[in-house]
């Protein structure tokens, strides 16, 4: 193993958004069982300190790896597209649309069942975002579209957040 490897290399998989979280995991707990720093407790304080740095490198590529949105935004940027999205916030006109109607209907629900209902249009738009990220990045190795993606993910999780923030108040 090198430090140096991208995250796919470390585990060793291939480089592309649709990975097997199967795998993923049983890989996760190989590598940690490998070099996790308890099994290192009676070598010498140089040993220790790399089976340290090895657990914090294994455990910050799982957490990139594992997580779709984390991994489409790392592909991008493995593929020399970054994805900007402190300085990049130009969306289509009719991803703003649905975005300000989700917004108005969110205002406007006045129930637990008009918020679910929203709950479930947001999800399914997420998982169908979540299909396109996959045909852009595996399919089509349209890295440049699938950073637009990302961006646009990024607005639907956090319109997805106060939607279940909503729905938490309205429970309590």
């Amino acid at each position: 193993m090198n430090l140096q490897s991208n995250d796919f290399e470390l585990f060793d998989l291939p480089q592309v958004f649709g990975l097997d979280r199967q795998q993923l995991d049983e890989r996760w707990k190989q590598l940690q069982r490998e070099v996790h720093p308890d099994r290192h407790t009676t070598a010498d304080a140089q040993t220790q300190r790399q089976a340290m740095q090895w657990s914090v490198r294994i455990n910050e590529a799982y957490q990139r790896l594992k997580d779709p949105l984390k991994r489409a935004t790392y592909l991008c940027e493995l593929n020399g597209q970054a994805v900007d999205a402190e300085s990049n916030t130009s969306m289509p006109p009719e991803f703003l649309m649905q975005q300000m109607e989700w917004r108005e209907a969110l205002e406007e629900a006045d129930g637990v069942e008009q918020m679910e209902s929203l709950a479930d249009e947001v999800a399914a738009r997420r998982r169908s975002m979540l299909n396109d990220m996959g045909r852009l990045a595996d399919d089509e190795h349209d890295f440049a579209s699938l950073a637009q993606q990302v961006r646009a993910m990024m607005f639907v999780q956090r319109f997805a957040q106060d939607v279940d923030n909503r729905l938490e108040q309205m429970d309590a």
